[in-house]
C-alpha cells in the first residue's frame, strides 16, 4: 500500500491510498484564502479540460454530488445550487410587474435558464455565454438543466455579453449576471464595472427594468473582497440598490447578490409569495418571501461596511477575490 498524490491544474488536487491497483479515496481541494484550503472526498472525477477561456472540470463528490469547477473554483454543486440560482433568479424576477423578457449574461451550465423558465409570463430568455465548450459539456452531463435548454423560448448565443448586448437594439426587462467571480486573468471581471452598468447594462433595460448579478462571498470577512464594491458600484449607476446574502454549503461561505433598478423595490414578505403562487410552476426548495426578506437584512458588520464603502469597480481599479484565472497563469508559464 502507498500514499500517493496529483495535481492535474484544475483545482483538484488528489491524495489516497492504492490497494491492489485500487484507489481508496481522493479528494477536491480548493485554496479560498492563502492560509485556508476547503477539502472534500470524491467518488470520481468525471471530466477535465482546458477551453481558450478557463479551465474546467466536473466531480462526482460524495456531499454534494456533481460540482462544476472553473479556474480552480467551484462555481456549483448538485446538492445546494437550488440556493445560488433560486436567489440569482426569482427576486428580480418576481419584483418586476410583468417579466417576459430575459437577457442572461453567462450562466452556461443551465440552471439560471432553468429556473428563469419556471416564470409563465416569460417570453424569451436569451443566454449568452463566451465559453461553447463549457455550455456543451454542461449540456452532456447536468441532467437537471436538459429540459431548459430544449425549451423555444430559450435563444443560446455563444459571444462576449459586453459584444452582444452592444450589438442588440431590443431592450430587456430583467438582465442577470450569472458570471464567474472576479479573479485576476478571468474572462469576466470587466463585466462588474461601473461603465459596463452604465453604458451597456442599464441603456439595454426596458422602463422599468430591474439588473441583478451575483456579487461573489458575502461572509462576515470575505465581503469586503468585491461585494461591497459591485453594491457600490452600482449605487453609483441605479437609484434603488437592494444587497443580499445566502450561505451555500459547497462553497464553503455566505454568498451574495445586488438586485438594481430605478424603480423601487416596495413587495412585502406576503406579496412576493402571492406572485409565486400566481406566476410560478412548481414550489422554490429555499426561497419564500420570508426568506428573502431574511436575505436582505445583512449583519450589522455587513452593513456598515456597505455603508462607508467608498471603492467604484473600474477596469483600473479592479478588485478580485482570492485566486488566478487560466489566462493569469498562461501569461507567467
Amino acid at each position: 500500500m502507498a500514499d500517493i498524490s496529483y495535481s492535474n491544474g484544475n483545482g483538484v488536487h488528489g491524495k489516497g491510498f492504492v490497494l491492489n491497483g485500487y484507489r481508496k479515496s481522493c479528494w477536491y481541494e480548493e485554496e479560498i484564502e492563502e492560509n485556508l484550503r476547503w477539502s472534500f472526498s470524491l467518488n470520481s472525477i468525471l471530466h477535465t479540460g482546458a477551453t481558450p477561456y478557463q479551465d474546467i472540470a466536473l466531480l462526482d463528490t460524495k456531499p454534494f454530488g456533481k460540482a462544476l469547477v472553473i479556474d480552480g473554483k467551484l462555481q456549483s454543486a448538485e446538492t445546494d445550487e437550488f440556493i445560488y440560482h433560486e436567489s440569482l433568479v426569482h427576486p428580480a424576477l418576481l419584483h418586476h410587474p410583468n417579466p417576459r423578457t430575459i437577457f442572461i449574461m453567462g450562466g452556461g451550465e443551465g440552471s439560471t435558464a432553468r429556473e428563469i423558465l419556471r416564470h409563465n409570463t416569460v417570453e424569451m430568455v436569451v443566454m449568452c455565454d463566451i465559453d461553447e465548450e463549457v455550455v456543451e459539456f454542461c449540456k452532456s452531463y447536468l441532467i437537471v438543466n436538459r429540459d431548459a435548454f430544449c425549451d423555444p423560448r430559450l435563444e443560446l448565443i455563444i459571444n462576449d455579453a459586453r459584444a452582444e448586448l452592444e450589438s442588440r437594439e431590443e431592450c430587456y426587462d430583467v438582465i442577470i449576471g450569472d458570471l464567474a467571480d472576479p479573479i485576476e486573468g478571468g474572462p469576466c471581471y470587466k463585466l462588474y464595472t461601473k461603465s459596463f452598468y452604465e453604458f451597456t447594462v442599464k441603456p439595454r433595460l426596458n422602463q422599468g427594468g430591474l439588473f441583478v448579478t451575483q456579487a461573489g462571498p458575502a461572509g462576515i470577512f470575505s465581503h469586503t473582497e468585491v461585494f461591497s464594491c459591485i453594491y457600490n458600484t452600482l449605487r453609483q449607476v441605479f437609484k434603488h440598490v437592494v444587497p443580499y446574502s445566502a450561505h451555500v454549503p459547497s462553497f464553503a461561505d455566505t454568498w451574495g447578490w445586488v438586485m438594481a433598478s430605478d424603480t423601487p423595490f416596495a413587495l412585502s414578505a406576503d406579496e412576493l409569495d402571492l406572485r409565486m403562487k400566481q406566476r410560478m410552476k412548481g414550489e422554490n426548495r429555499y426561497l419564500d418571501g420570508k426568506t428573502f426578506s431574511s436575505a436582505s437584512t445583512l449583519s450589522k458588520a455587513v452593513r456598515n461596511t456597505l455603508d462607508n464603502e467608498t471603492h467604484v469597480y473600474t477596469e483600473g481599479t479592479a478588485r478580485f477575490i482570492y485566486g488566478h484565472g487560466s489566462a493569469h497563469r498562461n501569461t507567467h508559464e
